[in-house]
């Protein structure tokens, strides 16, 4: 065995064993929403601090650096290369935060997510603002470390979306804006059609999520479902969980985030199994992540033929829904309404809710924001952006976990998602002129298939937008989604 060989061997053993302490963090981040007691929080804290030092010590550790340097100039394998240049990007980007910060950082957000809970909960936004600058100076700090005299929003973005700017958003962002908001204003122009009524049961909203997870090819045997206050999605390979949450009166939340959920956990259940464990072994960016999840909750999910179908099955388990036919219930499942929360809104107006949060985060990074004055400062530029006050914190800046866990950067990757996704099915659409029959039958197989085939099972193994344009033969752009979104409203509201 060469040199350049055993270094190689090293390095990935090394790589595995840190890659399998991650997933174990990343159960004790599952356990804290779902099943962990709310007297263990403080102990929770201290716990995902020693495993955040841990791992930092595993991710900066001498001997990375030398054996990456011993395997230079290496014939590699497609995977192995790309394994090389993302063990070099994290030991580069890790070697840039002390130990103490990564620490404190895992230890702080720890404490903060049920500092948020409670805040939400008691609709107190003075009792989360403590908690809320202590996060955000302590990610400003991260920031500046990473960003090496760069822009340090640039820099916490490159976490969930490597190689976008904050200058390129603006851009994308810039074109989106004025036509979504035209479409609104002509669309809510028009009577809101006829949502459902009654009252769901919510033993039988888990029975009929589970359905939807299995229908759109979620491996049970290799997940689980479960109740959170936000739903998400936790793990890879063998081991992929869901949450959702449910609504008496509003069976759509409990359905549509786990589809949502379902499009992340697939795409992690569709890594080739030869990754894993490995750098390649999860979603390559959380904007291709959101791409899975928004397809399978709206391009297909929200479809007029999967609804029609969709209909008929809730029919059977909840009785009469309140709406007459399949075209009701496929404009219930569609409805453009005034409405406070990001995870309920429909597909014309979610993306102006991203934009808001895209520019106030900026703006808390930046210090152009207190965290004492996101409250007042989110409810004027909702009021500006959506047209009437928000009445209350929980449906206004205290609805989301993201910040509350320090994941500034993240809210951009929906809209970008979105826009994947927007790409990703009119090339499907093209592969698979039958889709809408099959959908109508409940069959997402074929779906389901290409999304595996073309871009779940490579994980991590190309660059995100690369990702999107080996599907799609073009590189991704925001005029597919725009375009289905007019198309889609234009008909449902008769413009």
């Amino acid at each position: 065995m060469t040199d350049r060989t055993q270094a190689l061997s090293d390095l990935l053993a090394f790589q595995h064993e840190t890659e399998a302490l991650a997933s174990i963090a990343g159960r004790l981040e599952w356990d804290q929403e779902t099943m962990m007691p709310t007297g263990a929080a403080a102990q929770r804290g201290e716990e995902s601090a020693a495993i955040s030092g841990v791992l930092h010590a595993r991710r900066t550790d001498p001997r990375i650096g030398d054996w990456l340097a011993a395997c230079e100039g290496a014939r590699l394998s497609q995977a192995d290369a790309a394994k090389l240049r993302l063990i070099r990007r994290n030991y580069d980007r890790t070697l840039k935060v002390p130990a103490r910060l990564a620490m404190e950082l895992a230890r702080v957000t720890s404490v903060s997510q049920g500092k948020w809970a409670a805040a939400r909960a008691a609709d107190d936004f003075a009792a989360f603002v403590p908690a809320l600058q202590e996060v955000v100076k302590l990610r400003q700090e991260e920031g500046e470390a990473l960003a090496d005299g760069g822009d340090i929003y640039d820099a916490l973005l490159d976490d969930y979306e490597p190689d976008m700017t904050a200058a390129r958003l603006d851009e994308m962002f810039g074109e989106m804006r004025p036509r979504l908001r035209a479409l609104r204003e002509k669309v809510l122009e028009k009577p809101l059609p006829q949502g459902l009524s009654g009252t769901f049961d919510t033993v039988k909203q888990m029975e009929f999520a589970a359905t939807l997870a299995t229908t759109f090819g979620y491996d049970m045997t290799r997940g689980r479902l479960d109740l959170s206050v936000h739903p998400f999605s936790s793990g890879s390979g063998s081991d992929v969980r869901i949450t959702t949450r449910v609504s008496a009166d509003d069976p759509f939340n409990c359905l549509y985030s786990t589809i949502h959920e379902v499009g992340h956990a697939c795409y992690e259940q569709g890594i080739d199994p030869a990754y894993a464990l490995s750098p390649l072994g999860q979603g390559v960016s959380m904007g291709v992540h959101e791409s899975q999840s928004r397809i399978y909750e709206n391009q297909l999910g929200r479809s007029r033929a999967f609804t029609g179908w969709m209909f008929a099955q809730m029919g059977e388990a909840f009785g009469n829904l309140g709406v007459p036919d399949a075209e009701g219930f496929y404009a219930a499942v569609n409805r453009v309404r005034n409405d406070f929360i990001r995870t309920e809104s429909d597909e014309l107006q979610y993306n102006l809710h991203i934009m808001l949060r895209y520019d106030l985060e900026r703006a808390l990074i930046s210090d152009d924001l207190r965290p004492a004055d996101l409250d007042a400062a989110w409810n004027d530029r909702f009021e500006k952006d959506f047209g009437y006050r928000v009445p209350k914190p929980s449906v206004g800046c205290l609805q989301d976990v993201h910040w509350s866990v320090g994941l500034f950067g993240y809210f951009p990757t929906y809209t970008l998602g979105n826009v994947y996704a927007g790409c990703l099915d009119a090339a499907m659409r093209k592969a698979i002129p039958d889709l809408s029959d099959q959908l109508a039958k409940g069959d997402t197989s074929a779906a389901t298939d290409w999304l595996r085939r073309n871009v779940q099972q490579h994980g991590s193994l190309y660059r995100p937008a690369q990702v999107i344009e080996n599907a799609c033969g073009t590189a991704p752009t925001a005029a597919p989604l725009l375009d289905y979104i007019e198309t889609k409203f234009s008909d449902l509201y008769d413009l």
